[in-house]
């Protein structure tokens, strides 16, 4: 399974990109970053869109994609999938003919270019050669992770996520986990308040595993403090814990 990170920031400065997560070139993890990073082919090869939920930060690139599609006239669906609750979101509040033209009508309703797929929490469901579950994480609005399977990888991805529960019952054996550390410990109490992670946090979350996956790969820090999560990530001495880089491929 191929992993392209276009983005795996907390916040959006130069160089930083919100978080979208591209495997094998056509399934993506979040959409927070599309056009800026993706060229036009590549952009036409993807199909599927997994979300998370729907802060902006995670779903900003779903309208400019739609948009670089249907001026081609190219005959191109990509589905959107996510829990209800999401999807509502997205089409009450994005793509709802206000803020951005509603591209599940575009150019036609019998053939749109965006299309809205609700999925059950803990109800396995195929996305291509993916095999996919979802499961409700603990955040400030409905938040869901993604426990993605191909070929005998398999990948957990939190999302954005304070302490939570039932993702780690559900992992399994995983091949590599992205989880986010939003902030340093020394912020925990604002991390709790906004439903994120810090090291000390994850180490906890890490413990409620039966097994730690080989590779632990951070996502979300914000900018601002990222060589003193950095540092603290360095003092839990786990040696699968790697920081994603946007650009980078990683093959899981």
């Amino acid at each position: 399974m191929k992993l392209r990170v276009l983005g795996c920031s907390g916040a959006e400065l130069p160089g930083h990109n919100p978080s979208a997560f591209l495997l094998d070139d056509t399934l993506l993890l979040d959409a927070g970053t599309i056009g800026s990073v993706l060229n036009e082919d590549e952009q036409w090869r993807l199909t599927d869109i997994l979300i998370t939920h729907p802060h902006l930060d995670h779903i900003r690139g779903i309208p400019t994609l739609a948009d670089n599609i249907v001026v081609t006239g190219q005959a191109k669906n990509v589905r959107v999938f996510s829990i209800a609750q999401v999807i509502a979101a997205l089409s009450d509040h994005l793509m709802n003919g206000l803020i951005w033209p509603d591209f599940t009508k575009i150019p036609s309703a019998a053939a749109p270019v965006i299309s809205y797929s609700e999925i059950v929490p803990e109800q396995e469901f195929t996305v291509g050669e993916f095999a996919v579950t979802a499961c409700l994480v603990n955040h400030t609005v409905p938040a869901v992770g993604y426990r993605v399977s191909r070929g005998g990888r398999t990948l957990l991805y939190t999302g954005d996520t304070g302490p939570t529960t039932r993702l780690w019952e559900l992992a399994g054996e995983l091949s590599a986990l992205i989880v986010e550390v939003s902030f340093p410990s020394e912020m925990e109490e604002l991390a709790l308040l906004t439903g994120h992670l810090t090291p000390t946090l994850l180490k906890k979350e890490l413990a409620k595993l039966e097994r730690l996956p080989p590779r632990i790969l951070i996502t979300h820090l914000k900018p601002q403090y990222s060589a003193a999560i950095k540092a603290e990530l360095d003092d839990l001495q786990l040696p699968q814990i790697e920081l994603l880089r946007e650009g980078e491929v990683y093959e899981l």
